[in-house]
């Protein structure tokens, strides 16, 4: 899906879904560079089948799925995100609902976002939402790579915040 596609379908519905103070710009070029660092928004479920759904990759027992569901600044929002979307407030549930569910997934992605008390960086504050991303995202290719293979994820980033940046700001 290009990027416009996913705004479309999946991130402004979700947006409209929560609360208006978790709409903003800064807010979907996070959501988007997440979604093409963990996926290029072409795979919903993990390569070589791991424990991660969606394009945003949350696993069964992380903060997309189980962490939203219970945090005190989400755990309201979420719940109301399942109903809306048809869903158990269960993990199991969620987890298999958001492999499929593009608004799911972007509704929980942003709450994962907003339960860090931080604010989002600004759009020229690529170091900003890389060090955001790191924080809520947890990747464990980062965790376990090498200085080599960091480097590139870091890089990477760099390419997908600009991308989304300029997604966002044409």
């Amino acid at each position: 899906m290009t990027l416009s596609e996913i705004r479309e379908r999946a991130i402004a519905p979700a947006l409209a879904l929560l609360p208006a103070r978790m709409s903003s710009r800064e807010a979907e070029i996070m959501l988007l560079a997440i979604g093409l660092q963990e996926s290029r928004f072409v795979h919903r479920r993990q390569m070589g089948n791991g424990p991660a759904r969606s394009f945003w990759q949350g696993e069964l027992g992380g903060g997309m799925v189980a962490g939203v569901r219970t945090h005190e600044a989400t755990k309201a929002h979420a719940a109301a995100l399942y109903r809306a979307r048809g869903v158990a407030p269960d993990n199991r549930s969620i987890w298999n609902a958001i492999e499929h569910d593009d608004v799911l997934a972007a509704g929980l992605a942003r709450l994962l976002l907003w339960s860090d008390p931080g604010r989002l960086p600004s759009s020229d504050d690529v170091e900003g939402g890389w060090r955001l991303y790191l924080k809520t995202w947890r990747p464990g290719a980062y965790e376990r790579g090498t200085a080599e293979q960091r480097a590139e994820l870091r890089a990477k980033w760099g390419r997908n915040f600009a991308a989304a940046v300029r997604e966002v700001m044409r």
